[in-house]
């Protein structure tokens, strides 16, 4: 089952000739979602063959340009490709208006209803919900109203172990009790311990998003050991006082980050485009956080499936 993080965009504030500005497109379990859109997003979902029409969720960190100006020609673009499904928006309140006034103008033909959600950044909070997943939001520290999104998959239902249904010809009501959790009466009163009868198929996977925002100690509490963590890094260390005055965090202070919250593996993004060479940025988190990358365009990040030991 896919658990997959596409980069579509990694430049901050302004694009540049090799970097477009933010975007994530996430594939849990073959369910496709997108997490913020700025311009060029469309391009780079074109390029990396993922399918608008299979995007029904999209979420929205705040209301600043390189997060949302690509979302206005996605929109018209889905009309285009006659649309009929509705598109869930999450966001802070104010998007909302934001999003009238475009289909105000803009969306008298659009064939698909537009369902938005109003988002509460200053709370940690579930969201959405689905059979597989769980995505919350992390409070974030910008100029305005922003949160970041944990994706995670939920614990996976019990399975069976197969070889215990001959030996202890197990019934299918005492298959459905053991696979809710349900330890095994025998006849003779003895008890068969869950453990022994059914196991968890796979370890569940997290993704946690993280842009724009000053270095705070919650977020490592709220991310606390995912497998894989996107955090902003639009600075260099040597410009802390500039980071703290636009609301931003640095190389450095990302990668400490990760490492209080004992992630498996850091993204890094967000770059200011006065940065031609990015080596700099990764030398300075590796330093802290070893398992440190860059977030490039076009490169997806595969959160394999591990399987519980015993």
């Amino acid at each position: 089952m896919n658990f997959k993080v596409t980069i579509l965009g990694s430049s901050s504030a302004s694009p540049t000739i090799n970097r477009f500005q933010t975007a994530h497109a996430i594939n849990i379990h073959e369910r496709f979602f997108l997490i913020d859109c700025g311009e060029g997003a469309q391009t780079q979902m074109i390029r990396n063959n993922i399918n608008f029409a299979r995007i029904n969720h999209i979420f929205i960190t705040h209301l600043h340009g390189d997060h949302i100006f690509g979302l206005y020609g996605l929109l018209s673009t889905l009309s285009l490709y006659n649309r009929t499904h509705e598109l869930h928006i999450y966001g802070f309140s104010m998007l909302e208006y934001i999003l009238n006034d475009f289909l105000k103008y803009f969306g008298n033909e659009f064939k698909y209803e537009i369902i938005f959600h109003a988002v509460n950044v200053r709370q940690n909070k579930v969201i959405y919900e689905d059979k597989n997943i769980t995505v919350e939001t992390i409070p974030l520290k910008h100029r305005v109203p922003c949160c970041g999104y944990l994706f995670k998959e939920k614990v996976p239902k019990l399975n069976i172990r197969k070889e215990m249904i001959e030996r202890y010809k197990l019934s299918l009501s005492e298959i459905t009790q053991i696979k809710e959790g349900c330890d095994l009466i025998c006849e003779d009163g003895s008890i068969i311990p869950n453990e022994k009868l059914a196991y968890r198929p796979y370890i569940p996977r997290s993704y946690a998003f993280c842009s724009d925002t000053k270095y705070s100690k919650k977020i490592a509490d709220i991310v606390k050991n995912v497998d894989l963590l996107y955090h902003e890094a639009t600075f260099a260390s040597e410009s802390l006082k500039m980071a703290k005055q636009t609301g931003h965090s640095t190389t450095v202070q990302a990668a400490e980050t990760a490492k209080q919250a004992k992630v498996k593996k850091l993204i890094i993004g967000h770059f200011s485009s006065r940065y031609k060479d990015l080596s700099q940025l990764l030398n300075e988190a590796r330093n802290v956080f070893p398992e440190t990358y860059l977030a490039k365009e076009n490169d997806v990040y595969e959160i394999k499936q591990e399987r519980f030991k015993g």
